[in-house]
């Protein structure tokens, strides 16, 4: 579907990247469980590595299964390519892996899932990358944040765990006075309730992980560009803008033009690093998306409804949903995320810790998992699991206090979610 961009977001979840297959006509993408690929002769394969021809090698760069994963994921988004890899957590590394150098450094967003601000805070840091972690609702505090060393602007556009609404055509404009990309993990909206590149955004990521699948049983993370940022604008890029040296001298935007990022990731990041995407695991997630935009209807619909009956309830001390009228980020909900403010959010239970560990163990049909976006619904005790790691103020920084649990709502029956949360608040605070 070369012209996909003119068809509906329904249209595209189930056809983009998808063709009958040439050689049996199989409606249904194939897995390709297969290693390499058999080169036409010996000039058909000096071409391919040497980048003068697009296909298939060997599946840690290329695989045709990930390959109709990726041109979904890139259609649904509105971007140009995507680069499929391992997880959303390998996505963020593979998103900055073009723009960094030794001494390189990003500003990001106080409001991220636990390992992102662990990852962020620590790991990078043996890449020699750097991260300063800012309050996204001042957009001033980003540009303060930077200097001439700074390489892109990070934040999630729903924040994990709290269900944060970033305000990312503010937070894009700070991004261009530095000069950068923005960079926006869309695991938590999905590409059917926020279109981050329509705000302002350069890059988007994913956990495929998440709503993308659905289905809880797919490990997987994708990096899409909207190929609108100038690579060669300054000297800030030079893995992109200058000659590759592992290519011979190659200049990547020089040479692919806008399609020069994702280029880089798939030539260097995935060649080198090796965070690739499983085809089985593609197969699922594409299966997943077929039914994206029926799924989110629901987990918007009854995180509303459950919200609503959380704040109300003389047990809970407060609810963050930004789908909620008393929201303080409720306006800017209904302007950025008109078809709903997602199905993640945290609520505070009166007792503290204590009776948040003992509602976890409570529940029946809420799920004790280290997951979100699955049609189950999923909760957890963040401060002494997912975020456990942090000190006590980057938890409440990240709305992950010690009082305080998250819920990823899922597509059951709304009376009997309630039902079950009902019961196991009444163990908890009994």
């Amino acid at each position: 579907m070369t012209d996909a961009p003119q068809y509906g977001f329904d249209t595209l979840q189930i056809h983009a990247g998808a063709r009958p297959d040439p050689a049996t006509g199989a409606r249904q993408t194939p897995i390709y469980q297969t290693t390499a690929y058999v080169f036409r002769d010996a000039d058909h394969a000096a071409a391919l590595f040497n980048l003068q021809e697009v296909g298939y090698i060997y599946s840690r760069l290329t695989n045709p299964t990930v390959s109709a994963l990726q041109e979904r994921v890139a259609a649904l988004e509105g971007g140009i390519g995507a680069v499929g890899c391992s997880s959303g957590h390998a996505a963020q590394i593979m998103a900055l892996f073009p723009l960094m150098q030794p001494g390189s450094n990003i500003v990001v967003s106080t409001r991220l899932y636990g390992g992102t601000v662990t990852q962020f805070s620590h790991t990078i840091k043996r890449f020699g990358w750097s991260a300063t972690f800012v309050d996204f609702d001042d957009p001033a505090a980003i540009v303060a944040a930077a200097d001439e060393n700074t390489k892109a602007v990070f934040c999630e556009s729903i924040a994990n765990p709290g269900g944060y609404i970033t305000d990312i055509p503010a937070v894009a404009k700070a991004a261009g006075e530095i000069g950068v990309p923005l960079i926006v993990d869309n695991t938590s909206a999905t590409p059917y309730l926020c279109r981050p590149f329509e705000q302002g955004a350069h890059i988007v990521v994913h956990s495929t992980t998440k709503y993308l699948s659905g289905n809880g049983t797919s490990m997987g993370g994708m990096v899409v560009d909207s190929g609108k940022f100038d690579w060669s604008a300054s000297n800030k890029f030079p893995s992109l803008s200058q000659p590759e040296p592992a290519y011979h001298g190659l200049k990547f935007h020089e040479t692919f033009g806008p399609m020069a990022y994702v280029f880089h990731g798939i030539a260097i990041g995935l060649r080198d690093l090796g965070m690739t995407m499983a085809p089985m695991n593609a197969f699922q997630t594409l299966l997943g998306i077929e039914t994206l935009s029926l799924r989110m209807e629901r987990h918007v619909q009854n995180a509303e409804k459950l919200a609503a009956w959380l704040e109300a309830d003389p047990r809970v001390d407060y609810v963050t949903y930004a789908g909620l009228p008393s929201s303080p980020y409720a306006a800017r909900a209904k302007a950025l995320y008109p078809k709903g403010a997602g199905a993640l959010f945290t609520f505070a239970v009166k007792g503290g810790y204590e009776a948040c560990t003992k509602l976890v163990d409570a529940v029946k049909i809420f799920s004790h998992v280290a997951n979100l976006g699955d049609t189950r619904s999923l909760i957890i005790h963040s401060a002494s699991t997912t975020h456990r790691q942090l000190t006590p103020e980057q938890q409440e920084a990240a709305g992950a206090g010690a009082n305080v649990v998250r819920l990823s709502i899922g597509i059951e029956d709304i009376n009997d979610l309630i039902a079950d949360l009902d019961q196991a608040l009444n163990a908890a605070t009994a």
